[in-house]
């Protein structure tokens, strides 16, 4: 394929993925949150259900991290990886390369539109009563401290602790336990799939890195010298 040809078609590629991406995430969530109690759990098998939380920290439910610095450390990251896409599709990197880029970046960009504009738009869903939309900036939190829309669950294995086992003898068990969203799974399956086949582009890059900063410090000891 022509290199311009390849650059515009994976440029055009990344940018439909990540629209595509961010529109299904945003559809569910958006669903989910204006038609679900706090809380509500809707099984569709005995290992799928829809549980609907609302997760104020990262993914798949951890909080120890301020959600305000959670949510600025995620405008600063996902800036950086759209201008490495950009770079990447310039220098005609692989296009699977670029898909798994694109998939991680709709990932965090979808989260980022949550706690971005959910607390400005949304009232506050609780147990007892349905998030309808209000006024913009009448919500229920403020710029970049919404909360993120959590549903799928997938306890793929529920059982008990054998008794005889230290510490957890006869607590329950549940695989897999985390309550998470489409755009949670898109940045793990992204990630998951650059390590898959995507491991000599990471290298490279890792090699790049290395070898701009040996430099850097020759340059360094060249100029200490003199």
């Amino acid at each position: 394929m022509n290199y311009h040809k390849k650059k515009f078609s994976n440029g055009c590629l990344s940018i439909l993925l990540i629209v595509i991406f961010l529109v299904i995430d945003q559809t569910i969530k958006i669903l989910v949150k204006s038609n679900m109690y706090l809380g509500e759990s809707i099984q569709i098998t005995n290992w799928f259900f829809i549980d609907f939380i609302e997760n104020k920290g990262m993914a798949f439910g951890m909080t120890f991290i301020n959600k305000l610095f959670l949510s600025l450390m995620r405008v600063v990251v996902s800036c950086w990886l759209g201008w490495y896409i950009w770079k990447q599709v310039n220098s005609g990197a692989r296009t699977c390369f670029i898909v798994f880029l694109s998939l991680i970046l709709a990932g965090a960009a979808g989260n980022i539109l949550d706690s971005a504009f959910y607390g400005l738009i949304f009232s506050e869903s609780t147990p007892y009563a349905v998030a309808t939309f209000v006024p913009f900036g009448t919500g229920y939190a403020d710029f970049l401290t919404g909360r993120v829309v959590d549903m799928f669950y997938f306890p793929l294995i529920t059982t008990t602790w054998p008794s005889w086992m230290p510490f957890v003898g006869g607590e329950d068990f549940v695989f897999f336990s985390p309550v998470f969203n489409f755009a949670d799974a898109c940045v793990s399956v992204g990630v998951v799939l650059l390590l898959l086949f995507c491991r000599k582009d990471l290298e490279e890059l890792l090699t790049s890195k290395k070898g701009r900063a040996d430099k850097d410090m020759m340059n360094k000891i060249e100029s200490d010298e003199k």
